[in-house]
């Protein structure tokens, strides 16, 4: 564990750091599959907040 130390002899810890990474594009099976995820959610929201209006 990563620590720092001041004349007091009082400890101040520090997190490790994660990897850092680039992230990867999609590709075109993974872009179709978030657009249809994306879709079905807009749709279950729609019909959420119809049904709250029809049920007012």
């Amino acid at each position: 564990m990563r620590y720092t130390s001041d004349d007091q002899g009082i400890l101040n810890n520090y997190a490790a750091e994660p990897a850092v990474y680039f992230a990867e594009y999609p590709s075109p099976e993974e872009q179709q599959s978030y657009a249809l995820r994306g879709a079905v959610a807009i749709l279950i929201v729609a019909l959420t907040i119809f049904t709250a209006f029809a049920a007012s």
